[in-house]
């Protein structure tokens, strides 16, 4: 009986998952979902086809008695970079999958939701439910991606398509981005040693969060909010991008390499900032309050600097975000974009600015640290292909932390723990100051 209960419960979520991912492309033409705009990204086709390939190859195929595998080359086809499992495509050329088609591709989501639903359907091993429950989080973490990555797409078409419009009557979203952002101020916390990390047994994490482990921790202050595109346009105002004091050595390489003079979807017309974001263009006055977004860790370092103050270590954020709930502009708020600390959210989350701790730990922007991506005293990767996820990653990138507005609130956790590349600018990610 309770395994029964179990299954139907990993069902439900399943079903509201893969649900979600068409959900978000349903704004999208198939052309759309074609595009791949940078390397980073990958096309929203892709996307579905990869999740479905997720199912498939580490469930399905184990588990289920009898499974026929949709397209024998699928297998190669949408593996992204599990060298173990087997060869797969230069990522670069993932836009040039003009087949297998689009009605393919969903043809093959509901092949994999059939199996899915026939391995639910009888006694399903622990193990194929803990992979199930991983295939989940990986698809949401996919969800997010596929989100930043239409973004970028749309962003370089020179007509500036919008992925979701801007309604006139959506006075909470204008609200939000006009909102005034409360001062900035600096909360106080004691040193000592906490512990950082998943607990055992305490619900899903990934094998990167683990163990649970002590971090002896100096007194620190951290900043009540996230920095505001306006106080970012101070920095460029400053001349920010032209001093190379502020810069870390490759930090400045990447400003001169790459021609930065403001974030990623910031653009003059000699007049004014126009910034691009998911709900169309909008004037630098227009989301001056709310938290400036898509920054390279060398810009958040350079911002840190120039301000007199320091990112925090992903152990600080941590010991203060397992006191906060996990409420803020995140995917479920259905704004798509950010908010200033404090505004009224579209949804159920409206926290407010939260007196007893900082605003804005989660949702509406991953948070640079200042710490190296490196695994934890203990770190086991999982068995075979699946340890390829996380642990063949822990050299030259750096952690971000708190979700975005376009993270799925059953995915963030204060635990999570998101790593990039310095240099990385299309996603989501953001600065909140510490000292």
């Amino acid at each position: 009986m309770a395994s029964s209960v179990i299954s139907t419960s990993v069902g439900l979520r399943y079903q509201q998952v893969r649900q979600r991912s068409l959900q978000l492309c349903s704004t999208l033409t198939p052309e759309d979902m074609m595009v791949q705009s940078c390397p980073e990204a990958s096309p929203a086709k892709w996307h579905l086809a990869h999740t479905g390939w997720f199912f498939e190859s580490f469930v399905l195929n184990e588990f289920l008695d009898g499974y026929r595998v949709f397209d024998k080359d699928f297998a190669w086809l949408f593996n992204s970079y599990y060298q173990t499992f087997a060869e797969f495509p230069d990522k670069r050329l993932r836009a040039s999958f003009s087949r297998p088609a689009l009605e393919k591709i969903l043809r093959y989501r509901e092949h994999v939701d059939r199996g899915i639903d026939r391995l639910l359907e009888g006694d399903a091993p622990e193990e194929a439910l803990t992979r199930i429950e991983l295939g989940l989080n990986h698809e949401e973490q996919h969800q997010e991606l596929l989100l930043t990555d239409i973004k970028h797409a749309l962003h370089t078409n020179p007509l500036q398509p919008t992925y979701l419009p801007l309604d006139p009557r959506n006075e909470a979203i204008r609200k939000g981005a006009a909102s005034n952002a409360p001062p900035l101020k600096f909360l106080s916390y004691e040193g000592g040693l906490v512990e950082i990390g998943q607990e055992a047994d305490s619900g899903f994490g990934f094998d990167n969060e683990r163990p649970r482990h002590r971090v002896w921790l100096e007194s620190f202050e951290l900043a009540s909010r996230l920095i505001t595109c306006g106080e970012f346009a101070e920095f460029i105002e400053d001349r920010g991008y032209k001093r190379p004091e502020l810069w870390l050595s490759a930090g400045w390489d990447a400003v001169v390499g790459n021609g930065w003079t403001a974030p990623l979807y910031w653009r003059s017309d000699g007049q004014m900032w126009h910034i691009s974001t998911l709900r169309g263009t909008w004037g630098l006055a227009e989301v001056a309050n709310t938290p400036v977004t898509n920054v390279s860790y060398y810009e958040a370092d350079a911002y840190a600097r120039w301000a007199g103050k320091r990112l925090a270590t992903e152990a600080e954020w941590e010991s203060v975000a397992a006191t906060l709930p996990i409420e803020g502009n995140l995917l479920d708020s259905g704004r798509f974009e950010t908010a200033a600390a404090g505004a009224g959210l579209v949804g159920p989350d409206s926290p407010g600015p939260d007196p007893l701790g900082p605003d804005q730990m989660y949702g509406d922007c991953w948070e640079w640290t200042g710490s190296a991506y490196l695994g934890y005293p203990g770190f086991a990767p999982l068995a075979g292909s699946l340890g390829e996820y996380n642990g063949k990653f822990m050299s030259g990138q750096m952690v971000l932390r708190g979700g975005s507005c376009v993270t799925p609130r059953s995915h963030i956790r204060a635990t999570y723990r998101n790593f990039f590349p310095p240099e990385t600018r299309w996603q989501f990610s953001g600065i909140r100051l510490a000292r």
